[in-house]
Formats: structure tokens, sequence, C-alpha cells
């Protein structure tokens, strides 16, 4: 499906970020970046409609424009679309409060996933089967993180490393990686320590009071 006007992105440079701009890229669609500072990113505004949450925001751009299935599989696609949903596997944030215990629960708890990955990557050359589709951009964007926030050493994973430099090497990931730009980035950082003074002195204005 065709769109005319271009779809508004709210985004920074994390991977649920990265998911949405390499699933823009990869459908081909106008959009355009717009800093938000104190909303939920990422996020997009399509028209009237506003998505938030990456899987959300994945799954509305290919229902609505994916209609030549270039990333997905249709839902009578069985199995490509269930594993489609079902594979796009996540980690969770980082804990509010250290914790040794933890982290290494959370490192063990994610080499398990990645076997898991790596066995199925040995059985076919994409997470949801024979062709790319967004559960290998969901998966790849926190694959690409791994190695400095776990300090992971993708080799350990031959079937990963085969699928993850496979991916690096498609011009739509190589241009989508490099959105927000580092000036915006800056930009969203000090809109953001702006919006966060403001809220501070409107907060002792009033105590004051």
């Amino acid at each position: 499906m065709a769109h005319s006007d271009p779809i508004t992105l709210y985004t920074c440079a994390t991977p649920n970020g990265f998911k949405i701009s390499i699933t823009l890229e990869e459908l081909g669609l106008s959009w355009f970046l717009k800093l938000n500072p104190n909303g939920r990113l990422p996020a997009i505004t399509d028209g009237k409609t506003r998505v938030f949450e990456s899987g959300a925001i994945m799954l509305y751009l290919v229902e609505k424009y994916d209609s030549e299935r270039k990333i997905s599989y249709a839902p009578e696609d069985t199995p490509g679309y269930l594993e489609q949903l079902s594979q796009a596997h996540h980690f969770a944030g980082f804990a509010p409060v250290r914790s040794d215990w933890v982290i290494q629960r959370y490192v063990d708890e994610t080499k398990r996933l990645y076997m898991v990955l790596n066995t199925r990557l040995g059985e076919s050359p994409y997470v949801a089967g024979e062709k790319f589709t967004i559960a290998d951009i969901a998966s790849f964007c926190w694959v690409r993180a791994s190695p400095n926030l776990l300090d992971f050493n993708l080799d350990d994973w031959p079937a990963i490393r085969k699928w993850y430099d496979s991916i690096m090497e498609r011009d739509t990931v190589q241009k989508a990686l490099n959105i927000p730009t580092p000036a915006m980035i800056e930009a969203q950082f000090a809109a953001i320590v702006a919006g966060k003074r403001k809220e501070m002195l409107e907060r002792k204005n009033a105590d004051s009071k």
C-alpha cells in the first residue's frame, strides 16, 4: 500500500530505535525524523495514527505497507507468519539497582537465547524461515548491541555471526544505523536536559509559594 504523506519517526540511537529506521528503509517509505524529548521512544505518527513500542510499530508498518511481503509473512503464510511473531526475541533492560547476581543471571539467560538463535540459524538462513523479515530486524538490533553491552564475541556462535554479517551488508541497514545522526543525538540530549531543568525550576517556584 502506497502512502502520500511522510511518516514521522521519533527515535534515539538504541536497538529499539534502529528496529524502526531499518524497517522504514527496507519498505522504502518516505519519512522524516523529529525530536520528542519528553515522549516515549521510539514512536511514529502516520497521518492521524500514532503508534508506540517498537514491536507494535513494526507490525503496523508491515501490515499496512508491506503488501508485497518484502520483509514479512501474511497471516495465511503459516508457519512463516507464526515464526515471524514468536522468533523476534528481545532482552530485558537495565536493572534499576545494581546486583551482580541479577547481572550474571541476565548474561546467562542471554547466552541461552543465543544458543537457541544459533541453532535456529543453523537450520534456516533467517529467523523466521527462508526470507529476511521483521523478526530478523528485531533480533539483529539487539545482537548488534551485545558485544558492547555484554562483552560477547559473536564468533562463539558461528551461525549468528554469518547471519549478522549478511544483514550488516544490506544498504538499507547501513543507512538506517546512521539515524539519528550524531548532531541529532546531541540536540536531543540538550533538549532533554533543558526540559528537566525547566521542570525542576517550575517545581522549585511552586514549592516557594
